[in-house]
């Protein structure tokens, strides 16, 4: 009996050893290619770093104004955004501001790519400023400083665009959201729509099993640490830190998963990675008082949504101020800035959505599902779906009647309904939603927030102890440059700095590098080796991972069980029994002015007239819904043209808007008999005002239920029948249509 022999020529085992020699010449090429694209890498971090100005943005811009000129200087600096060839740009529309986060990143990452929050806004044809900054900050550089050049930014942008239909929408991303918060609550006037992306405004909130971040100041002692580094760098704190900290929320892709990609894909993967890692790489320095602030007020104090921070001259922040529609994006894959700490800051303000609109204020909120924090201001993907239905709605979103909405995407297609009313490729809903939408996402309980406000008086303490025992000391012996010496060998900056150019050892890796890519070799798709490869990659990852999710664990436990003992609480001053509640109660004075601004809107519903009718018949029908479509707003928008008088401004029409939704909310049966007697007794302009609604309801889909109720009682009303209307009634629509 012969048996086969599995190494004779052509047998299995020869076929293995084929594909073994294959993988291992693939491998060693690419191990070479790997190495050669990690040396541009550290030449790509080495000029970068050396230029006077180093950004990412992809478009050319022009300065507008310096900070560093100011009369209190800062290194903070406004461009215009010069439009790429192809690109039209319409100077009335209101322009479009993006602030850049100062968080460890040099300036650039919300123009990074075409597909990005400026590359949508401006193929939406708005004018686009950024507000940037340089990688070291001035003397005497604070937060309350920085907030003021903005404002002045701001100024110069409105005064550059004196016919803009509306104040500049403004983006916020990440660091730059509280910070553009702060500025609106102080300067409300200034601010159009605002936008803030993956941006932490209640730096508590969260859920238990997620989210550690926020554990960190408690587990450290508070914010010495961050006093201390700071002085270690002769009053400037190294951005490198704070980098370092997003890296530790995803070791398994600082490690591993990164680099790997490139590794596994070095033949596609460069030019993207290399692309990213100038920004990633880019490293600021913040003055210390900055950083104090930032830990102290918000991180650990969590005192933005409580209204507590105050400015040198008195004032103080308090987001219930702002006056423009706020737009908030986050993310359930999030872990930097979790839906939570995004959202939760309105819990802290508002009691409800009626004392939301008691303040005049417009909430839309979107969350994302998978997208990561960066992904959120990054992603292409990102850009041309929220980003961009953001960009092309702002004027509808504008004209929102307060409330709080969740932001929801439909994809358009074939099928949709009045598909003309669409700007983009999304049919984007803003759905009325109440504070126990929020709550559902899950927070703190009481005994967590004891835990945090212990957490904090802890790190006041110990804070306090520093700078009397230590913190002379240290001044003492640290000088400039020395401090300039420990930030050149922080672990960041040498991982660059090892496999630069400068390395000798490189030039032979680059020599090599060069002669593979006339060589190259990979290997089949289908090789062995390749499978192989790619699972012991993902045990790799599985393995970092788990030791990231043990690790969250037990910092969790740590946090919740030495913060939450009974023992520590008291000690500190805090009852272990009490509410620990942040949310404040309407201020007098508000209420006051709320008081009477009722009376007079009670006074006024009998005024107006044809616009104002059908405007007050449309929030009435269309608010049995509970439910706007960017498709209905854009039909109500065309009221603005449609009846008699001059044409009203954007913000004349969103007040228009604003004063006859509260009118129905006041006093419903009063505002809804008054119709009748804001129209001429002419039955043809009274038919051509029910066609005309009908037509905007009908825009997003068919008039039925409710709603179909609501038009039959108005029309009913003006003594006329649904569906009596002609073109012929109908022709100031189509005329502005046309228009």
């Amino acid at each position: 009996m012969s048996m086969e022999t599995p190494n004779l020529p052509g047998g299995p085992l020869s076929g293995l050893v084929a594909s073994a020699v294959e993988y291992l010449v693939d491998a060693g090429q690419r191990s070479v290619l790997f190495l050669d694209i990690m040396r541009r890498r550290g030449d790509q971090y080495r000029e970068h770093v050396a230029q006077t100005a180093p950004h990412v943005l992809q478009y050319a811009a022009e300065l507008i104004i310096d900070g560093r000129r100011l009369d209190e200087p800062v290194n903070y600096a406004l461009v215009r955004i010069i439009p790429p060839k192809g690109v039209e740009i319409d100077l009335e529309r209101r322009p479009f501001i993006v602030v850049d986060p100062r968080a460890g990143h040099g300036p650039g990452i919300g123009g990074f790519k075409a597909d990005s929050e400026i590359g949508v806004a401006m193929k939406a044809g708005h004018p686009c400023y950024f507000i940037g900054f340089l990688p070291e900050p001035m003397p005497g550089q604070t937060i309350e400083r920085i907030a003021r050049a903005e404002a002045l930014f701001i100024e110069k942008v409105i005064s550059l665009h004196p016919k803009a239909d509306g104040k500049p929408c403004v983006i916020g991303n990440c660091q730059a959201g509280w910070a553009v918060m702060i500025l609106a609550s102080l300067r409300p006037e200034l601010f159009g729509p605002i936008i803030i992306a993956g941006a932490p405004l209640a730096y508590w909130a969260g859920v238990h099993g997620k989210y550690p971040m926020r554990y960190s100041g408690g587990l450290l002692g508070g914010s010495w640490l961050t006093a201390l580094t700071s002085d270690l760098g002769a009053g400037k704190f190294d951005g490198a830190w704070l980098v370092q900290n997003f890296e530790n929320q995803n070791p398994s892709n600082t490690l591993w998963t990164k680099q790997y990609n490139v590794y596994s894909k070095v033949d596609t993967e460069a030019d993207r990675y290399l692309e990213f890692e100038r920004w990633w790489g880019g490293h600021v320095n913040l003055n210390a008082e900055e950083i104090q602030f930032i830990v102290d007020e918000l991180f650990i104090g969590n005192n933005l949504a409580a209204g507590k921070i105050e400015m040198s001259d008195g004032k103080k922040v308090d987001l219930r101020n702002i006056r423009s529609p706020i737009l908030v994006f986050c993310s359930e894959g999030d872990n930097v800035t979790p839906p939570q700490q995004a959202l939760d800051w309105i819990l802290d303000c508002y009691a409800d959505v009626d004392e939301i609109r008691a303040y005049g204020q417009t909430i839309v909120y979107t969350v994302h599902q998978s997208v990561g924090h960066l992904g959120i201001f990054v992603s292409g993907g990102v850009a041309k779906k929220e980003h961009a239905e953001f960009s092309e709605n702002i004027d509808l979103i504008d004209v929102l009647p307060p409330g709080l909405y969740e932001a929801t995407f439909e994809a358009k297609d074939e099928e949709t309904t009045s598909s003309d009313l669409v700007v983009g490729k999304w049919v984007m809903r803003c759905e009325a939603r109440t504070l126990d939408d929020i709550r559902a996402m899950g927070g703190n309980s009481p005994e967590d927030e004891r835990r945090f406000a212990a957490a904090k008086r802890v790190s006041e303490i110990n804070l306090a102890a520093y700078r009397k025992f230590v913190q002379p000391w240290i001044k003492k012996v640290v000088s400039p440059q020395l401090a300039e010496t420990m930030r050149n060998l922080h672990p960041l900056r040498l991982q660059y700095e090892a496999f630069s150019s400068k390395n000798p050892l490189m030039a032979t890796v680059k020599s090599a590098a060069e002669e593979i890519e006339d060589t190259r070799k990979p290997a089949a798709k289908d090789n062995p080796f390749l499978a192989f490869q790619e699972q012991m990659s993902k045990q790799i990852v599985h393995a970092l991972d788990s030791w990231r999710d043990a690790t969250e664990a037990l910092s969790e436990t740590v946090f919740l069980n030495v913060y939450g003992s009974p023992a520590l609480q008291a000690a500190l001053g805090i009852d272990p029994t009490s509410e620990v509640s942040r949310r404040r109660e309407m201020p007098t004075e508000h209420r006051a002015m709320l008081e009477k601004r009722i009376v007079e809107l009670k006074s006024r519903i009998g005024e107006g007239g044809p616009r104002e009718a059908a405007i007050r018949s449309l929030l009435y029908i269309g608010s049995a819904r509970g439910m706007v479509d960017e498709r209905s707003i854009e039909a109500l928008r065309r009221v603005r043209r449609d009846y008699g008088g001059p044409r009203l401004s954007l913000a004349e029409f969103k007040m228009l808007v604003r004063e006859q939704f509260f009118m129905l909310l006041l006093d419903q049966e009063g505002a809804l008999a008054s119709i009748p007697k804001l129209l001429p007794d002419d039955v043809n302009q009274r038919r051509a005002l029910v066609a005309s609604m009908h037509e905007v309801l009908s825009a997003s889909g068919g008039v039925t239920g409710e709603r179909a109720n609501r038009l039959q009682r108005i029309a009913t009303l003006l003594g006329v029948e649904v569906g009596e209307g002609s073109a012929t009634n109908v022709a100031p629509f189509d005329q502005a249509r046309a228009s």
